[in-house]
């Protein structure tokens, strides 16, 4: 099966090594992996601070960047969400309303398309620890994955999973809200961290990048003793230089 991979600007930007795990991953997976090096955004940042015309642009530019013919995976479901649903205020009833319906029947977040589509949920992963998963907000409500990521990281060797307190709220992040409203966004992630610690967790983990930066800086300001990880990195755990 032929995969188009698609890196969100946090991760290449950011967390580039989340996007090499997410390839290794779907190769073990048994995927061939293919990669537009001419992709760039998808349009959210744009779209949610309001600039639907500039967010449009983007999202035209995204939908000539991939095919219609193959999935289309990110390690992102903030991003895959944008495209999934909001890609409909921007396309509809326009010249590439068809290809767009198609795009967005084929992309899908990382662990959705793992467990639901390849029917896959052990990759050999080891970490030793106890976690949390963080619900992203995109994840749970956009693209409705809860099931898959904690199917994935039960099958990790040594994890042990614990639910976090007051899962299905927001971290704080909300891209330009944590700008705008930083110290409601900073006491999100107080309670959001307070809630991991009161589990003795020694990991956050999660599918979106974002939420993950936001929650390991409260987390490096305030010396806490607990990091943050994309599930596509604890997936690559103990494989050695594979």
């Amino acid at each position: 099966m032929t995969v188009e991979l698609f890196i969100p600007c946090f991760i290449d930007q950011l967390f580039p090594e989340t996007a090499f795990n997410t390839v290794k991953v779907l190769e073990k997976a048994g995927c061939k992996v293919t990669y537009n090096p001419q992709q760039t955004c998808c349009g959210q940042p744009a779209f949610n601070a309001g600039f639907w015309d500039e967010a449009k642009a983007v999202g035209s530019k995204f939908l000539s960047d991939f095919s219609e013919s193959n999935y289309i995976v990110s390690p992102s479901a903030s991003c895959t969400g944008m495209v999934k649903n909001y890609y409909n205020d921007l396309f509809t009833n326009t010249a590439v309303h068809n290809k767009c319906r198609n795009i967005q029947s084929n992309i899908h977040e990382l662990s959705d398309f793992l467990v639901n589509v390849l029917k896959k949920d052990y990759f050999g992963a080891e970490l030793e620890g106890r976690a949390v998963y963080h619900d992203s907000c995109a994840g749970l409500r956009e693209c409705k994955i809860k099931a898959e990521p904690r199917a994935l990281l039960d099958k990790v060797h040594g994890l042990e999973l614990v639910e976090l307190k007051d899962n299905d709220t927001c971290c704080g992040f909300g891209g330009t809200f944590a700008v705008k409203f930083d110290g409601i966004s900073s006491a999100m992630a107080q309670q959001k961290v307070d809630n991991a610690l009161a589990v003795d967790a020694e990991y956050i983990i999660s599918t979106d990048s974002s939420c993950l930066l936001h929650l390991q800086g409260y987390i490096d300001k305030n010396n806490l003793p607990i990091k943050t990880m994309h599930i596509a990195d604890v997936l690559t755990q103990g494989w050695g230089n594979v």
